[in-house]
């Protein structure tokens, strides 16, 4: 075998082909062949090169973004998942204002301490804040039913801003002592959220579902 011959052999064994020619005789050719010794050396580089290089992944996420916007029940679900999360959040800060709330009024209902206010006064305000803040407790328990509980607080929440818009406007009473009527304000803001996002959230797929009926 020619120097040619045992290159082109050397070339399919390298590429998984057969060469041809058996290893005996490869073998024996490059024992007394400098110059195809060093050939396959480099060729066998060439190859570990070519075997080892980085491939190129195309970016898929616009492509895939774009498959889940299409798709009606996928956006029907993340939107519904977006729902349960601002719920959750809301149910979280209803309560955390009804436990507020009740720290603040079981101690007056109890010991009947109303900060200059005769002890009986205080004690039915106090029943007043502690039903009130059982109704938030139940609202963030039962979030569907906080919409029933919202007219009550609205209310509330008017008629304590009004009352204190006045109060303030004829010199009865003090801004600052009037700034605890927020949280009525707040709660009453809590549980409209609330419900809004409740009913969001019990009919999450309908209009995904409709689309893709259609």
């Amino acid at each position: 075998m020619n120097c040619d011959d045992v290159r082109a052999a050397l070339s399919a064994r390298l590429d998984g082909e057969d060469p041809q020619a058996t290893p005996a005789e490869l073998d024996a050719h490059l024992r007394g062949c400098p110059g195809c010794r060093a050939w396959q050396a480099h060729a066998e580089e060439v190859t570990r090169l070519v075997r080892v290089q980085a491939v190129e992944v195309p970016d898929l996420t616009a492509s895939v973004l774009a498959a889940v916007a299409a798709d009606p029940l996928a956006a029907g679900r993340a939107r519904e998942a977006a729902h349960r999360a601002r719920r959750q959040v809301l149910r979280l800060a209803v309560a955390v204002a009804a436990v507020a709330q009740l720290a603040i009024a079981l101690p007056i209902l109890l010991a009947g301490l109303g900060g200059g206010v005769d002890p009986h006064t205080s004690r039915e305000m106090a029943s007043f804040d502690v039903a009130l803040a059982v109704g938030f407790v139940l609202a963030a328990w039962r979030p569907e039913r906080a919409r029933a509980f919202l007219p009550v607080a609205l209310v509330l929440a008017v008629c304590l801003a009004a009352t204190s818009a006045v109060d303030i406007a004829n010199s009865t009473t003090a801004l600052v002592h009037e700034v605890g009527h927020l949280a009525a304000v707040v709660q009453a803001g809590l549980l409209w959220a609330l419900g809004r996002a409740s009913g969001d959230a019990d009919r999450p797929l309908a209009p995904a579902l409709s689309a893709g009926r259609g």
